[in-house]
């Protein structure tokens, strides 16, 4: 994270696989988005970035709690959001597939 912003992170989930994005706020009071294409998306506010991403059936992963988590049909343990020195290391990370539940 860099010092003039903040960032949270959503999640999408399609069966065991979940998908991240990144919001980042910046002091302006405009946002972005990192997708898992590697795409940074801009917004002209916080609030637009959160309303694209709940369009596009994202949660907030701050929000979520285990009931939310077992809904999706996971553990909350295993939602992490990922993590890396720079973008292009993250990109590859945004898109995870979990291990198959017995």
């Amino acid at each position: 994270m860099t010092p003039d912003s903040d960032d949270c992170w959503w999640l999408a989930t399609l069966g065991r696989t979940v998908v991240w994005a990144r919001l980042r706020v910046r002091d302006a009071g405009t946002a972005e988005v990192f997708d898992s294409d590697g795409n940074t998306l801009p917004y002209d506010s916080e609030d637009s970035a959160r309303a694209a991403l709940m369009d596009a059936e994202f949660v907030e992963h701050a929000g979520m709690d285990e009931d939310d988590a077992q809904a999706r049909g996971f553990a909350l343990a295993e939602l992490d959001p990922p993590e890396a020195a720079d973008d292009d290391r993250l990109q590859p990370l945004m898109v995870r597939k979990l291990a198959t539940r017995h």
